[in-house]
């Protein structure tokens, strides 16, 4: 693009981050970012910024004699910083990106440990300026052609709540990657459509097409159109890792500049360092956002994350070509071949779909949030650890410390939440009791920080003592104050319905406490995790104590929740009553004892959550004692309307079949009830063995690891995998399961078979055995039936 030569004038403007990113240019090195604002893209350049580190001053000797081996372009300063250790550091300066990595390669040769070597300045520079996805932009700023660009500006930190343009993209190809067609959707900014780019000769169709020779067009007129469009955002299903990898490499091929960026730069893939068939890609001011890693960093939950699958739960609608993805694609060619127009609707379809999806869930509201909280990019997957970095680091350095590096032997265990042993039964009347987000309050009330823990050590007395030896300072912290704040924004988001907000808030504050107990994040340390978890060890005990001493037996306690049994005759009101009486109690009990043994503000809040009118906890199998994460109840509303909930039981597990999920669900129902399910279960099993039911028989399990890797364990799903794919090359398909994914299959009188190939007959008499007698043996024992008196009495019954 030509640069449009207009004056330099001075303003400000709003802008969210969409892109970064950081080059040595000339003799120095350039901070590029990229935001989208309400006049459009705006590109911001900081010149002078300089890759920054941290040694010990007790290193400076060895530091001195390693530079000298180095010609200009690094500069060193003592600063009034401190490790954790309280050890000063020397902050070292380089002038471009690669004399900094030739400085830390030669520190680290000359066994000198670099801190803070792992930033690169365009996210330095954002961090130690609390700017986390929302910035004003204040200086001078130019018009150029299609962006604004401010140079040096100034940026601060602002409320701002983009209006991205958001553009679907998918590609249709063959097995070879040859591609057919690209489907474009944007229903966002001045530049909205629904096409797909077709090789063919023009013909009618409904679907708007445009219409080129070859995959050399095709991929011209791609990038034609995406400049045209200008998205802030490119979406997809699988889109890094299929259609945009695919796009690239054959762009390369065939010689096509795929300059899909903006600035006309050109868009990039790069593998992962230990999983090549995943990668990244780079798109210059344009974010490129995966549909199925956005919903799993948002926690949404899929058994499966195909497009079909996930529209179907989602939207009650799914792709216009069924069946497997050699079924697909022969279609896909023979449309291709002999039916574009219904190939063009296909492929706009699947762009529909993941638009609809968006909408559907608010993903990129969520993402867009979650970069404003946290300053994650929009299209970080994961990003806990870098989350908690970005809030704390600009904290730290402020208070005079210099953070840690990611400890050398990975993190020791810290240990887990609080499991209760259970008392199995059969109850009516049974209340759940939760403690509202327990390790975020854990974290506000009892100080726990990694600051404030190295400041706590330094006067044990006057600290708030934790656990394995740990004390916490009780003004100088970081974590506390930030969990307050998103606790106070969370209570505002639910007051408003705010759905988003409040979930986007709950997995950050709930995030926290992981990071500190992963060897995977600078600040773990085993003495913060066990301060948080051990701490809710003791206070669910204290609670259940406190309980019981009212005068009500705790049958179980989790994590953060307490169960409690009330008498059998109580009606629902009453239950409810003694809820909110339980946790009024508890919870001013938790108040006083906090203040008079620890001087200390309560953030510990009980929760009248649930009260089941029926509910079973069961024993392990072939055991008496009670089983742990593992129940079900029944609820009632006021409107008398009950509902089952099942907690760790096959009805919830995605590895149980069809047949177990209903069975469980109406044998439950039934025993909640009071009715007595014999003749239920009779005529189930009779019905199983007669091969009534085979459509309900199938398992779906996931392959975690490699195919070639499983030598030793081979469980079924395995053994069903290696028969389909060896079957798959046999008749020339592709591979499906070789590089992990899911697998359905059925046990056979000849072991397990994938259902696509399919030839020994169903063993009914498995699936009596493993699947309904196992479900069975969780509840009947406890209104005195027992299966296989049932099973062998089943002729007199009918």
């Amino acid at each position: 693009m030509q640069a449009n030569h207009s004056s330099a004038k001075a303003s400000s403007l709003a802008g969210y981050l969409l892109t970064r990113n950081s080059l040595d240019f000339g003799s120095g090195v350039k901070v590029e970012y990229w935001l989208s604002t309400p006049t459009g893209p705006c590109r911001v350049v900081l010149d002078s910024q300089r890759p920054t580190f941290f040694v010990r001053q007790n290193d400076q000797a060895g530091l001195q004699k390693a530079l000298g081996l180095l010609k200009d372009g690094i500069e060193t300063k003592i600063l009034e910083l401190t490790t954790f250790e309280h050890e000063p550091v020397i902050a070292v300066y380089a002038k471009t990106l690669s004399l900094g990595y030739r400085v830390v390669d030669l520190l680290n040769r000359h066994n000198i440990e670099v801190l803070e070597n792992d930033f690169r300045p365009h996210d330095r520079y954002l961090i130690e300026r609390f700017l986390q996805g929302s910035v004003e932009i204040s200086g001078e700023s130019t018009s150029k052609t299609g962006f604004t660009e401010y140079v040096n500006p100034r940026l601060t930190p602002i409320d701002y709540h983009p209006d991205l343009t958001t553009l679907s993209l998918d590609i249709e190809c063959d097995l070879q990657e040859n591609l057919f067609s690209v489907g474009l959707a944007c229903q966002s900014g001045p530049s909205k459509t629904a096409e797909v780019i077709m090789i063919g000769k023009p013909e009618a169709s409904t679907t708007k097409t445009l219409w080129v020779t070859n995959e050399t067009e095709l991929i011209r007129k791609l990038v034609q159109r995406i400049r045209e469009i200008d998205p802030d955002v490119i979406c997809g299903w699988n889109l890094i890792n299929f259609d945009l990898r695919i796009l690239i490499q054959r762009a390369k091929q065939l010689g096509v500049p795929f300059k899909i960026g903006r600035q006309g730069r050109s868009a990039s893939w790069r593998p992962r360092f230990n999983d090549s068939s995943r990668g990244y890609v780079s798109i210059e001011g344009r974010v490129a956002i995966d549909g199925i890693d956005a919903l799993k960093s948002a926690t949404w939950s899929f058994t499966s994350y195909a497009l079909d699958y996930v529209a179907n739960e989602l939207l009650g609608r799914g792709k216009k070509v069924e069946g497997d993805v050699d079924d697909r694609v022969a279609e896909i060619v023979h449309n291709f071949q002999h039916d574009k127009p219904a190939l063009a609707a296909y492929n706009l379809e699947d762009c529909q779909l993941v638009l609809d999806i968006f909408e559907r869930t608010k993903i990129l509201e969520y993402l867009v949030l979650r970069g404003h909280l946290t300053g994650l990019e929009l299209d970080r997957a994961g990003g806990s650890v870098a989350a908690f970095t970005n809030l704390y680091l600009p904290r730290l350095h402020r208070a005079g410390y210099i953070a840690p590096n990611l400890p050398s032997d990975g993190g020791l265990a810290s240990p887990g939440g609080y499991v209760m042993d259970s008392k199995p039964g059969l109850y009516k009347n049974v209340l759940v009791l939760d403690f509202k987000s327990l390790y975020p309050a854990i974290i506000r009330t009892f100080k726990v920080d990694p600051m404030g823990m190295i400041e706590g050590l330094k006067d044990t007395d006057k600290a708030i003592p934790g656990f394995r030896g740990a004390y916490f300072h009780r003004r100088r912290h970081f974590l506390p104050d930030i969990i307050s704040k998103l606790w106070q924004e969370r209570d505002i988001a639910k007051l408003e319905d705010d759905k988003v907000r409040s979930q986007a808030l709950k997995i950050i504050m709930n995030s926290f406490y992981g990071v500190l107990g992963s060897g995977g994040c600078r600040f773990y340390d085993t003495r913060l995790a066990s301060s948080i978890t051990m701490r809710g060890h003791q206070i669910m005990q204290k609670t259940s104590q406190w309980i019981e001493q009212a005068g009500y037996e705790v049958i179980y306690g989790d994590t953060d929740s307490t169960f409690v049994l009330l008498a059998d005759h109580l009606s629902r009101d009453e239950c409810h009553q003694i809820g909110h009486e339980l946790t009024s109690s508890m919870n001013q009990q938790w108040q006083q004892i906090l203040n008079d043994d620890f001087q200390l503000d309560c953030y510990l809040e009980l929760e009248f959550e649930t009260h089941f009118h029926r509910f079973l906890m069961p024993t392990i199998r072939g055991s008496d004692a009670g089983s742990k994460k593992r129940y079900a109840g029944m609820t009632v509303d006021q409107q008398g309307e009950s509902r089952l909930v099942f907690k760790g039981l096959e009805n919830v597990r995605t590895d149980w079949t069809q047949l177990a999920k209903e069975f469980q669900a109406t044998l439950f129902a039934m025993v909640f009830a009071e009715q007595d399910p014999t003749e239920y279960i009779a005529n189930t099993v009779q019905q199983t063995l007669e091969g009534k039911l085979d459509d309900k028989l199938s398992y779906t399990k996931q392959l975690r690891k490699r195919l070639s890797d499983y030598t030793k364990n081979v469980p079924p799903q395995v053994r069903a995998a290696k028969i389909a794919d060896e079957r798959n090359q046999a008749i020339g398909k592709t591979l499906k399961y070789q590089n992990k994914g899911w697998i359905t299959y059925l046990i056979t009188v000849n072991g397990p078979e994938p259902v696509e190939y399919q030839e020994s007959r169903v063993d009914h008499q498995h699936y009596v055995d493993k699947q309904l007698k196992p479900i069975a043996d969780g509840v009947l024992p406890f209104i005195d039936l027992d299966f296989e008196t049932i099973v062998s009495n089943q002729g007199e019954l009918f």
